[in-house]
């Protein structure tokens, strides 16, 4: 799929909200989209695991992990599950680690930063709920889109 999101922009100005521009891109897809499934956690990735266990279908899981910079919330195993299971993206609103090994792999991943430090295991979050970052709110089956110029979201699909 080939995601331009300043043509987003233009053609569906009205339909879409942007994104702070905030994140890097770390996967070795620069550009990705498709609808959104949300994680709401806290230096516990306990809970991204059990998501990308499951069946990706093209969607892009969006955690709000509250830009939290102590400690990686995806990594290399984590994005090969991605990967694996069909998910389109993952957008982390804190860090990864194991960046060259993302970068090689056909997956979108965005994030705010890297860190060498994984996360404990509490088994705490949410699952599926809105969450809001940047200045949109990501709600679970809305679109999401991304590449080099940006992010953003939209309530129905617009590729």
């Amino acid at each position: 799929m080939n995601i331009q999101t300043a043509d987003l922009c233009d053609a569906h100005e009205d339909k879409l909200a942007v994104v702070a521009p905030m994140f890097a891109s770390y996967g070795g897809r620069p550009s990705f989209g498709g609808p959104i499934a949300t994680l709401k956690i806290f230096e516990d990735n306990s809970f991204v695991r059990k998501a990308l266990e499951g069946p990706g279908n093209g969607r892009v899981l969006v955690i709000d992990g509250g830009a939290s910079m102590r400690c990686a919330l995806v990594g290399d195993q984590l994005a090969e599950l991605a990967v694996k299971n069909g998910w389109a993206g993952i957008l982390v609103y804190g860090c990864i680690r194991d960046s060259k090994a993302i970068g090689e792999m056909d997956l979108g991943v965005f994030a705010l930063g890297t860190h060498p430090k994984k996360t404990v295991k509490r088994n705490v979050g949410e699952v599926d709920i809105p969450v809001g970052f940047g200045g949109v709110t990501f709600q679970p089956g809305h679109h999401v889109y991304a590449d080099e110029d940006g992010v953003v979201v939209s309530a129905e699909p617009l590729l």
